[in-house]
């Protein structure tokens, strides 16, 4: 799919021409170039028509969750039927370990996961091992730290189909090595769970998950689920 924008307005007074020279500039292959706007200039909407005049996935790099959090919603308002992802550190709070030489005191690392901001950046992950290239992830500086090898996730990925033939053993054997976990009691994100021919699984990245059932070894329907009821 290509990036659509979508906006009540169209570029004026000077963005017709920043936009022209930013994807002329990146068209040429320049590495670095700067817009620069006073607040409320519309830098926002002109980058947003730049995505879609080089429809190529975009990263887009900021400095604090604050502003993540009002260029993600801005650009999910431009481009509401593409993938726009964000992607920040997980972490409400953070205490490294460490040692106090003067009053030889040993502090423990402690820390807490956010399991939404966890989600989102699963959901990010998962779009661009997708194939899709209209992708724009908004993202802190926690980007810059690896999450692994991609190959590895890609890997993980299992791909199914209805009418496949495949052992219902052998799929909860792709869970398990996928590290989703099974269960009978909470059905949280990452489990399945188990009930005669048919597998419920909980989807670490998103709000829904499927069901998946089995007659013999073959899929016989893959439906959506609300993971909450």
């Amino acid at each position: 799919m290509k990036f659509q924008l979508q906006a009540p307005y169209e570029p004026a007074g000077d963005q017709p021409t920043a936009i022209n020279e930013l994807t002329e500039g990146i068209f040429r292959g320049e590495k670095h170039q700067v817009l620069l706007g006073v607040t409320g200039s519309g830098k926002t909407f002109t980058m947003a028509n730049v995505i879609k005049n080089v429809q190529r996935p975009t990263l887009i790099l900021t400095h604090n969750k604050t502003l993540v959090a009002q260029l993600y919603g801005e650009f999910k308002q431009f481009f509401p039927e593409n993938a726009v992802e964000y992607f920040v550190s997980y972490y409400d709070y953070y205490q490294p370990e460490a040692y106090l030489p003067t009053t030889d005191t040993y502090i423990e690392k402690d820390l807490n996961i956010n399991e939404e901001l966890d989600k989102l950046r699963l959901r990010a992950t998962t779009s661009l091992l997708s194939g899709r290239r209209d992708i724009i992830v908004v993202a802190s500086v926690s980007c810059i730290y690896g999450m692994g090898n991609p190959t590895d996730y890609e890997s993980g990925i299992i791909r199914i189909a209805k009418g496949d033939v495949l052992s219902r053993q052998g799929f909860l054997h792709s869970l398990v090595n996928s590290l989703y976990n099974r269960t009978s009691i909470e059905f949280t994100r990452g489990t399945f769970r188990v009930k005669g021919d048919t597998v419920d699984i909980n989807l670490p990245y998103v709000d829904f998950g499927y069901r998946v059932t089995f007659f013999g070894d073959e899929i016989e329907e893959i439906e959506s689920i609300d993971v909450q009821t």
